[in-house]
């Protein structure tokens, strides 16, 4: 049997918008994967979705997967507006276009593959997971400032 995955997932932004980042750490087994990036304009909301996106798109093979995150915008959105946002051509139920349609919809295309569980984690609460994830979160942001300084 696959070995169930644990992902920690976080976005940050300094500024909203503003240069953001986003860390996850994946957890199988005795197996450890930290991956983090940057941009330099984008949201806060944006780089919480690219956490879960890039943590899932970086599995192998189809596997049982848990997923911590401390947005409530990810996990409402993943567990209660998506039908809704689907049924409605992604659109959302005051008919108006849903915000960062791309990336909801890679996140979807992302977790295909996979039995996912959202959980819903409190942020900067002592989490080691979440600890990390937010600390690989900053570095994306200032990776991304240093590669536009360059």
């Amino acid at each position: 049997m696959t070995p169930k995955v644990v992902i920690y997932t976080d976005g940050a932004c300094s500024g909203n918008p503003g240069p953001g980042g986003w860390g996850a750490v994946m957890l199988s087994g005795e197996h450890r994967k930290e991956l983090w990036g940057g941009e330099l304009a984008t949201t806060n909301n944006r780089m919480e979705l690219m956490a879960a996106i890039q943590a899932l798109e970086a599995l192998t093979r189809p596997a049982p997967v848990h997923v911590f995150t401390d947005s409530k915008y990810v996990l409402d959105g993943i567990t209660k507006w998506l039908p809704g946002w689907q049924r409605n051509g992604w659109r959302t139920a005051g008919k108006q276009p849903v915000k960062n349609v791309d990336l909801w919809q890679r996140l979807v295309a992302a977790m295909a593959p996979h039995e996912v569980t959202w959980r819903w984690v409190k942020g900067h609460n002592g989490d080691p997971g979440n600890e990390r994830a937010d600390e690989l979160a900053r570095l994306g942001i200032a990776e991304a400032v240093d590669a536009a300084r360059a």
